[in-house]
């Protein structure tokens, strides 16, 4: 699981709340925040997805259609100001949907880049879907 965080921690890229559509930085608290379990990690990618791959545990497993639905399902299980960390498979879907999501959210918006497609390149086995 450490191996995990650190692989997670070493790929993210965080839109601030206010940012623009496309806008991008890389923050180092984001870093910190996934290190100590302090963000929602949402896997956004298919059902199939999944299935074919696996999942990282505990990871929240909402597909991302549009900013509204998605924060309506994950709103609830969010603690106020907790970074929502976003997952695909290889970083763009995510990329795309943290900045639909910033504009909307006050909540700083996280995506993992390179996605599952880095942390199984980099070693990480993901955990088979509990819901598939």
């Amino acid at each position: 699981m450490k191996r995990l965080l650190l692989a997670l921690a070493a790929a993210v890229q965080v839109v601030a709340p206010a940012a623009r559509a496309g806008d991008v930085v890389t923050l180092a608290p984001a870093a910190q925040d996934l290190e100590r379990g302090e963000a929602l990690v949402v896997d956004i990618r298919e059902p199939s997805e999944w299935r074919e791959t696996g999942v990282l545990p505990n990871a929240v497993l909402v597909p991302f259609r549009d900013a509204d639905s998605f924060l309506a399902q994950v709103g609830p299980r969010l603690k106020p100001g907790q970074p929502i960390a976003l997952i695909c498979r290889s970083g763009r879907r995510s990329a795309a949907a943290a900045a639909a999501i910033a504009g909307r959210s006050e909540h700083p918006v996280v995506n993992v880049a390179g996605g599952m497609v880095r942390l199984m390149h980099e070693g990480y086995r993901p955990a088979p879907c509990p819901v598939c």
